[in-house]
């Protein structure tokens, strides 16, 4: 087939949808109505989970072994952790990023009493009073609290607002699509990864291409704290590709450009034979790549595999700028992923045994020896 052209208006438009739809992990029952949403306007059947990660199987010419793709709806956010004498509220953190990126967001604080506005603020936010020790307060979740836009000058007047304990804080993502074609915005991950598969389902729908094997596509909803796709998968997938960001930055390898192929992360080392599989098909396709390793970071592959499942992984990611913090990726970077990912489901199985969860060593596959040095698999 000629090669796919991905609607990157239709790309750009879900992404918008998403990062304007509040879902920190513990609240993401509203991006996951919106993502059944399309799925059913794109004529996909889905099954749910009972707290809302989503599957979709996208038939294959084969059954097994089967495929997975993986992005999580949910984001960054905070949580209430005290009411505060001066009718402030003490903050904790959903996920793991630094308050120093809370400073100065405007947020939503979802209570039993409404939706009230308010801003992240430094202990020590005004400069006419502090003076330098503005600039010396240290950097921790226990140096900020949240300002509620309502009339309240003391605890009991926040809590007769409906505001409590546990209650979550969304944070605003201040999305920017610039002509430059960066985006700029909070949540980018992994929103960006989810509107990738959307728009890779739609042009294999829209084109009529038929995956080499049973796809499912998944949709998790607590990576964020490190359950991901603990809960989703399906005993035939044999394989599941992570779709997460990249962060770019001083001694790292990944760029905004093309797609970065991870080739381990905290956990170790990703799937030799998945990850090389990966990088042949970019080269052969002409799609625009680089590998890197990340030392400080996770993704649903590693909750996949701490959960049991018997599965090679590996983790293609669109090149993000300030990750956890004002996030910036290139627009051309999505359309190459989504080009991979096509690639992908199109090409052939080449370790027939995956099929079997249990087999002998026949058909296993190699590694590079003294004895073999080219040999793979």
């Amino acid at each position: 087939m000629p090669d796919p052209v991905i609607d990157l208006i239709y790309l750009k438009a879900r992404l918008a949808d998403f990062l304007n739809t509040p879902s920190p992990t513990g609240f993401t029952d509203e991006a996951v109505w919106m993502l059944c949403s399309e799925l059913t306007r794109l004529g996909l059947k889905y099954e749910m989970t009972r707290r809302g990660a989503v599957r979709v199987r996208l038939p294959g010419r084969e059954v097994t072994p089967a495929r997975a793709i993986v992005a999580h709806i949910d984001t960054l956010g905070a949580q209430v952790k005290q009411i505060k004498d001066n009718g402030r509220l003490e903050v904790v953190s959903i996920g793991h990023w630094s308050s120093r990126f809370a400073e100065g967001a405007r947020c939503t604080v979802f209570s039993e009493g409404g939706a009230w506005r308010g801003t992240i603020l430094p202990l020590k936010a005004s400069g006419h009073t502090y003076n330098t020790e503005v600039d010396s307060q240290p950097v921790s979740w226990q140096e900020v609290e949240l300002r509620i836009d309502a009339v309240t000058h003391d605890r009991y007047g926040t809590v007769k607002l409906g505001i409590d304990v546990g209650d979550i804080i969304a944070i605003d993502p201040q999305p920017e699509f610039i002509d430059t074609g960066f985006i700029v915005s909070r949540h980018l991950d992994d929103k960006a990864g989810v509107a990738i598969l959307l728009a890779t389902l739609e042009c294999l729908i829209r084109e009529g291409r038929t995956p080499t094997v049973d796809t499912w596509w998944l949709f998790t909803i607590a990576e964020e704290v490190g359950l991901g796709a603990s809960s989703v998968l399906v005993p035939d997938v044999a394989s599941m590709i992570t779709v997460d960001n990249g962060t770019t930055a001083p001694g790292q390898n990944s760029s905004e450009f093309g797609v970065t192929i991870a080739m381990a992360d905290q956990t170790g080392p990703f799937d030799w034979h998945l990850s090389r599989k990966l990088t042949q098909l970019a080269r052969d396709n002409a799609i625009p790549h680089q590998k890197d390793v990340f030392r400080f970071y996770r993704s649903d592959s590693a909750s996949a595999l701490e959960s049991g499942a018997d599965i090679r992984t590996a983790l293609l990611a669109f090149g993000i700028d300030a990750s956890h913090g004002y996030e910036r990726i290139h627009e051309s970077a999505l359309v190459d992923l989504s080009r991979l990912l096509i690639a992908y489901v199109e090409s052939e199985v080449e370790i027939s045994r995956d099929a079997r969860t249990m087999s002998s060593v026949k058909g296993f596959t190699h590694q590079p020896s003294p004895l073999n040095p080219t040999e793979h698999s």
